[in-house]
């Protein structure tokens, strides 16, 4: 018997640490981690397209998956170019992005996924930039937010678009 994607998530939410939660969570880990390579060109040098798993996952299966897809694809990332911003900074980041993967799928299962999108692309480019503010000071922010936005927007879109097709064959 086939069991419909609404009882599939409602098992997986049962236990966090399921077998199959786990694995759903290591193919998007993975992935992020072959975003982590793409790089959009900054003064960072962190920006990639590592976070699209994680607001997939977020869209997916739950805030769980998104959390932890999120969080470690960052410190991948941030870890292939050496972590320029130092570990903290980089764990803050990553707990940022978290929230932002949280938010992004509260607003798009209460508002839908446009409204959800633009909030995420709003955290990510803008909010996030003010993390550079330690680093560099305003200079910083301003020299990094195109950046960030830009970044943000081409993850968001790859998240929703995939998301949007993999629903659309009732795979989720």
């Amino acid at each position: 018997m086939t069991s419909s994607p609404e009882d599939q998530h409602a098992a997986l939410s049962a236990n966090p640490l399921s077998v199959k939660r786990v694995a759903y969570m290591a193919v998007f880990i993975a992935l992020s981690a072959v975003g982590a390579m793409i790089k959009i060109p900054s003064p960072v040098g962190t920006i990639g397209l590592d976070s699209a798993p994680g607001y997939f996952c977020g869209l997916a299966f739950g805030y769980v998956e998104g959390i932890c897809v999120i969080f470690i694809g960052h410190l991948l990332t941030a870890g292939l170019v050496g972590f320029p911003l130092g570990i903290p900074l980089h764990l803050f980041i990553g707990l940022q992005l978290a929230a932002w993967v949280m938010a992004f799928r509260w607003i798009s299962r209460k508002f839908g996924v446009i409204a959800g999108s633009v909030i995420a692309v709003i955290l990510n480019g803008v909010v996030s930039a003010f993390t550079m503010v330690f680093v560099g000071g305003m200079g910083a922010v301003l020299g990094t937010m195109p950046f960030l936005i830009i970044g943000s927007l081409i993850n968001i879109v790859i998240a929703v678009i995939s998301y949007r097709v993999v629903r659309a064959g009732k795979l989720v």
